[in-house]
């Protein structure tokens, strides 16, 4: 079933017009995306690729139930100030929060979660997160819990 699952992810990732690849349990797909690019652009390409596959699925009669969890660079783009972003990097990472919210409000993504460890080393506050964005203590012990659950773990 997880082979199944990354299959169809990674097709949807890729650009494809539509998931072709048939799941074990074709009701549901539970998926989790591991998001770490510090570059805003490629964040917002990535979340847009998550929405397709999302509205990809519930077009096909499956209920998918997606998390997103931030690590590293891409912390920056889940904070409810765009101060500690480059300034050249504002524009596009105020459309990270704009489609973050937007998937959020959209159904179907559980959670946006944010891993806790990065933020000190830079200089982020967990208490400056986004509503839409839950913090968690440590992002790779929360997304191994998401697999023992049965999501695809999907590194985009």
């Amino acid at each position: 079933m997880k082979r199944a699952l990354i299959a169809a992810s990674l097709l949807a990732l890729a650009g494809c017009a539509a998931v072709s690849t048939p799941v074990a349990n074709p009701k549901e797909a539970k998926l989790a995306f591991d998001v770490t690019n510090g570059n805003p652009h490629v964040v917002n390409l990535t979340l847009a690729t998550i929405d397709m596959t999302r509205k990809q699925l519930v077009e096909q009669g499956i209920t998918p139930h997606i998390v997103v969890t931030f690590r590293g660079e891409a912390s920056y783009f889940t904070q409810d100030s765009l101060a500690p972003v480059k300034e050249a990097d504002r524009a596009e990472a105020l459309m990270v929060k704009s489609k973050i919210r937007e998937m959020r409000k959209a159904g179907h993504v559980e959670s946006f979660e944010q891993c806790n460890i990065p933020l000190a080393s830079r200089k982020l506050n967990p208490r400056d997160l986004m509503s839409e964005v839950k913090l968690v203590p440590n992002g790779w012990i929360a997304l191994a819990n998401y697999q023992q659950q049965g999501y695809a773990y999907i590194v985009p």
